[in-house]
């Protein structure tokens, strides 16, 4: 089996109970399998593998805390946690495909929907057999998710949508779209929209250099009709897209760990293998110096997710608890890459080895699902009762 423990100074592994144990060794291995072999390939060609979705599903990876009884695994926050550490360790764009298609697709449709819409849509979901989105960013909304544009006008039984979204992950290849939009009373409401519905098109973006294995797409509504059953029923307000946030932001606080171990993992091998002046370059000062601040920095990130994780269980979590998890570990997965990279020297830039990808990989997740500084003010406001945003 593979090894766990290589990057548990702090012997994390003994907290977990034998099921979430069970579920990373799973994950490790699945990306060491399905991921590491491929993505090379993929992010040279900024392609994604669409046959992972059915992949995961098999072993129960998309939406994997929601119940059994829709297809779902049933797993507590802190394997989900674990689990998309091990992804994120392969590539950040296969953690964000599962984690659009658990946190942002599939809770809403279970947390607000109907029946009938979870009958529908979470089985299929769960097996990877759809593929879903979350459509909440705008062209000129990012952080300030309540100024959207797109608009929802109620007409007899269905609803007719006009709008834009950007950066959207899994929108091109999406079988179901989670959008919101603002109704005429300027309440923000939550929509099903499907693949091939009449004046919805989601066109893919080009050009990035940061997750290029991911799918990336505009959406593009134009007179859009929805039928009121498509409506998800218990989502009004900014309430609906936040709660989807919190709950990728969690997944994320894990992640980046995975790809700060990635990086870190790498730099101690090379460290030791790699001679200059007669002996290996881990033999220096500034070199142990860097890979100190690297475990330093995970160890504490590790820590940090799984309380976090023990509170969510155990439905005492706060989202400023998230924010500080989020904002911490992607910090400290950036820094990881950086030092990672300065220790393979030229090297660092060759994709023979992981860390150039995971350092122009961590820029996305570092901005998306709400900025450092957003995260900043948000916890600003939680200590001093000011909101410095406004």
């Amino acid at each position: 089996m593979t090894k766990i423990n290589c990057t548990d100074f702090y012997d994390m592994g003994a907290l977990l109970s034998e099921e979430e144990a069970r579920v990373q060794q799973t994950a490790r291995e699945f990306s060491e399998k399905e991921i590491l072999p491929i993505i090379n390939k993929h992010h040279r060609d900024a392609t994604f593998p669409k046959e992972i979705f059915p992949k995961m599903g098999r072993l129960g990876f998309l939406g994997p805390t929601l119940p059994e009884e829709y297809g779902c695994a049933g797993l507590n926050n802190v394997a989900y946690g674990l689990l998309m550490q091990e992804l994120e360790r392969g590539d950040s764009s296969m953690r964000s495909a599962a984690s659009v298609q658990g946190a942002l697709v599939m809770y809403p449709i279970f947390t607000w929907g109907s029946e009938a819409q979870k009958k529908k849509w979470l089985p299929k979901l769960a097996k990877g057999e759809a593929v879903g989105c979350f459509g909440l960013t705008e062209p000129d909304f990012g952080s300030n998710p309540a100024g959207m544009l797109t608009r929802a006008v109620k007409k007899n039984a269905k609803w007719i949508l006009n709008g834009a979204k950007m950066w959207i992950t899994n929108g091109t290849i999406a079988d179901v779209a989670v959008v919101w939009a603002k109704d005429e009373a300027g309440k923000i409401n939550g929509f099903l929209v499907e693949k091939g519905t009449k004046g919805f098109s989601a066109p893919e973006m080009k050009g990035k250099f940061s997750l290029r294995a991911s799918v990336t797409s505009e959406l593009v509504l134009k007179d859009v009709e929805v039928p009121e059953e498509n409506r998800l029923p218990k989502a009004v307000g900014l309430k609906g897209p936040l709660g989807c946030l919190t709950q990728a932001r969690y997944g994320i606080a894990w992640g980046t760990l995975g790809l700060a171990m990635a990086c870190y993992e790498t730099a101690v091998e090379y460290a030791k293998t790699r001679v200059q002046f007669d002996k290996p370059i881990g033999a220096f000062q500034l070199t142990q110096r860097k890979l100190v601040e690297m475990l330093t920095e995970i160890t504490k990130g590790q820590l940090l997710a799984l309380q976090l994780g023990r509170l969510k269980d155990s439905g005492k979590f706060t989202t400023e608890q998230v924010s500080m998890a989020k904002m911490n570990n992607c910090a400290i997965a950036r820094r990881a890459a950086h030092l990672a990279r300065e220790i393979l020297g030229a090297n660092g830039i060759l994709d023979e080895y992981p860390v150039i990808r995971h350092l122009m990989n961590i820029e996305s997740v570092y901005t998306y699902e709400g900025t450092h500084d957003i995260h900043t003010l948000i916890l600003g406001e939680k200590i001093t009762g000011i909101p410095a945003y406004r």
